[in-house]
């Protein structure tokens, strides 16, 4: 009874580590495709209207902070999860 409750145990924190490794890899996976898509659209959007750049530049950065502002909540979920188990 007593070594399953541990094997119990010692599974659901290997899951739950790793749960949060794959969840961490999945967020920066998924910042940096969607930073990548802005900066190459912000690029070509300059190329075609050069004079409209410095409003581009402003809102790609703006999109880039925000995007990481998720990602970085992502990892700190990852993170608690990984040390709750």
């Amino acid at each position: 009874m007593l070594l399953a409750l541990l094997l119990q145990v010692a599974t659901d924190f290997g899951l739950a580590i790793m749960g949060a490794g794959i969840g961490a890899g999945l967020v920066a996976l998924g910042a940096g495709l969607g930073i990548g898509r802005i900066g190459g659209s912000a690029m070509e959007s300059i190329a075609r209207q050069p004079e409209a750049g410095g409003k581009i530049q402003t809102a790609m950065i703006i999109a880039a902070a925000l995007i990481e502002g998720v990602a970085l909540f992502g990892v700190v979920v990852c993170l608690l999860i990984s040390f709750k188990g």
